[in-house]
């Protein structure tokens, strides 16, 4: 990001450090901890996902737990795959380009990127040193996070949040290149530097007038896409929807569905709708980043998810799933913490410039 004042950095708190956000709640975590004894009682909050899902969950073991026809097809890969193989089981299940490669267990976007031929594929391949997911992109426009939790041996659940996104982009005048049209949005000018390493050689491209250049067609505040509360959706019709797929994960209690979709009432109504992940007692209420929204509301949320996720995680012990012991706990977040800097190194790996005719991360719509 741009460099900012320290009272700018105070002030627009949606884009503070994680640690710096969570700080000054974290000893409300700690107290339930202490509560079920120093156990990572977490885990137990989705018992078919690995953790609970809070940190080192396999996406393609969530997506294999999902009905069938909610997400997209999916292929998974260890690293150091033949390129010929790959490209032969791609071929075989008749997955189109564009294609998007995204690491098995992920964080925040990183190390995910769109692959629009083969040429890429040769390219961005071999740098992937950890398992990766290759699916084709899914062409629906809108994105929205939707938190859900159902407290085990009841028959419905609810809706807690929603989030929606908008898909950091800009709009031609003719005569701006796409460095200024981003220096020239007080949302994009903040990424101005990870966005110059995606784009590469596209920065000083002029963008015709009235035409609408995708910058970041992924859905995470991370990578600038900037979110909104949209909890007032939560109507009986969305609850409805919710509880009828949840009753189809198995184990599935607590956590967010981040969905796309083209039309609201065709998610509704006609399942015109894909999952693009489920995330478990980890997930972030993501509406908060609602840049209207004050951090007191922001921690209250934070404060009101993590006593959910206790009734939850205690409800399934009771019913025998048991929580995660201290020692073991502990050695999955020393796992996760060197598995955040893998992935964090991959991800500036794949920032590299791909070849000259590849455009990997920008997409038109």
């Amino acid at each position: 990001m741009e460099n900012r004042s320290w009272l700018q950095k105070i002030r627009e708190w949606e884009y503070w450090p994680f640690h710096w956000l969570y700080g000054p709640v974290y000893l409300i975590f700690v107290g339930y901890l202490a509560r079920a004894g120093f156990r990572f009682f977490f885990s137990a909050s989705n018992p078919t996902i690995k953790n609970g899902g809070f940190v080192m969950e396999s996406k393609k073991a969530v997506y294999d737990i999902l009905p069938k026809g909610t997400y997209p097809p999916t292929l998974y890969f260890e690293p150091g795959v033949a390129i010929n193989q790959l490209i032969q089981e791609i071929e075989s299940a008749a997955l189109p380009y564009p294609l998007v490669l995204k690491p098995d267990i992920g964080g925040r976007g990183r190390a995910v990127v769109i692959i629009r031929h083969q040429e890429e594929l040769n390219f961005y391949v071999p740098k992937y040193d950890m398992p990766f997911l290759v699916q084709p992109w899914v062409h629906y426009k809108e994105e929205v996070g939707i938190f859900y939790v159902k407290n085990p041996g009841e028959k419905e659940g609810k809706i807690t949040g929603i989030v929606g996104k908008a898909f950091g982009s800009v709009t031609g005048d003719g005569t701006s290149t796409i460095q200024q049209l981003i220096l020239a949005d007080e949302r994009l000018k903040l990424y101005i530097e990870s966005l110059a390493e995606q784009l590469a050689e596209r920065l000083q491209e002029v963008v015709p007038a009235g035409k609408k250049e995708m910058l970041v067609p992924f859905g995470n505040h991370a990578r600038g896409t900037a979110f909104f509360n949209w909890s007032h959706l939560a109507d009986e019709r969305l609850n409805k929807w919710a509880n009828d797929l949840a009753a189809r994960i198995d184990g599935f209690y607590f956590g967010r569905l981040d969905i796309r979709y083209d039309d609201w009432e065709a998610l509704l109504n006609d399942g015109a709708y894909s999952i693009i992940e489920l995330n478990g007692a980890g997930s972030e209420p993501t509406h908060i980043y609602d840049p209207s929204q004050s951090v007191f509301y922001a921690w209250g949320e934070i404060i009101r998810h993590w006593q959910m996720l206790w009734k939850v995680s205690k409800a399934n012990r009771n019913l025998g799933h048991k929580y995660m012991s201290f020692s073991t706990g502990l050695q999955m977040l020393k796992d996760n913490a060197a598995y955040e800097k893998a992935l964090d190194h991959l991800h500036q790996v794949l920032l590299a410039p791909p070849p000259a005719k590849a455009k990997p991360i920008a997409v038109v719509s």
